[in-house]
């Protein structure tokens, strides 16, 4: 996906973004508990993941 879109996913719905890059795996775990306690941490994730 263009990095742009995968990047204004990651800060409106992080744990989309994290399904799209990464699948179901841990990371998508951990974003999903992440953005339901705090939003701004899962979305940080979220960030971290996609442009790493």
């Amino acid at each position: 996906m263009n990095k742009l879109v995968m990047i204004l996913l990651c800060i409106f719905l992080p744990p989309l973004a994290v399904f799209l890059d990464k699948g179901l795996n841990k990371d998508f775990l951990i974003n999903l508990i992440l953005t339901f306690f705090f939003f701004i941490p899962g979305s940080i994730h979220a960030l971290w993941l996609t442009v790493r």
